[in-house]
């Protein structure tokens, strides 16, 4: 079987947006709370989005995300920049897909540009806009409405990764707030586009 280091050797490239599904407590919680609302089966496959930023001087692949990462000293929460090698774990991300947008040469730096201005900026990890998100997930009427936890300077996940795209006119819902966008609304997205997907768990 392909390996989570493989897909990302073979599929990617930078713009196009990563999804994964993590086997931890709180990534186990966030793929069982998109149940119902978005996902028909008992839990969705993804927990979390990023963008991939494509290879750097180091020969790594790297990626922007909003994210929480908590270390034994050091504890980062908001946008950041890893190596996707993060991620090629596969019993902690059992579940890895690529999609690929096919945005143009523009469309790309426009897209990665706007995720460098919210790490520049600061930009923090919302769990209370994650609340929001998930009191709002089985009406459709609330999710087409501004998250109703919004903070100012906050996004998470999935939230920033429709911020970016949303600067070259992509929307991954139809009318779907950008702060109200799960993990789940990207992977279902009638945008066309490529598919790489590994699903394990």
């Amino acid at each position: 079987m392909t390996s989570n280091r493989q897909l990302f050797e073979t599929h990617a490239r930078a713009g196009c947006v990563g999804l994964v599904g993590g086997a931890d407590w709180l990534n186990r919680a966030i793929r069982r709370m998109q149940h119902g609302g978005l996902s028909p089966e008992r839990r969705s496959d993804w927990s979390h989005a990023f963008l991939l930023s494509g290879v750097r001087a180091d020969g790594q692949h790297w990626v922007l995300e909003s994210d929480l990462e908590m270390h034994r000293k050091q504890i980062r929460l908001g946008v950041q920049e890893n190596r996707a090698s993060k991620y090629f774990d596969e019993q902690a991300f059992p579940n890895l897909a690529i999609l690929d947008f096919g945005l143009d040469a523009a469309q790309t730096a426009a897209v990665l540009s706007a995720a460098l201005d919210l790490l520049a900026g600061l930009t923090r990890y919302s769990l209370r806009e994650i609340v929001g998100t998930l009191l709002a997930v089985q009406s459709r009427r609330l999710r087409l409405r501004d998250n109703v936890l919004a903070q100012e300077g906050s996004l998470y996940c999935s939230a920033m990764v429709q911020h970016c795209y949303a600067q070259v006119g992509m929307q991954f819902g139809d009318r779907l707030s950008t702060k109200n966008t799960m993990p789940e609304d990207i992977a279902a997205t009638a945008l066309p586009h490529q598919r790489h997907v590994l699903v394990r768990a």
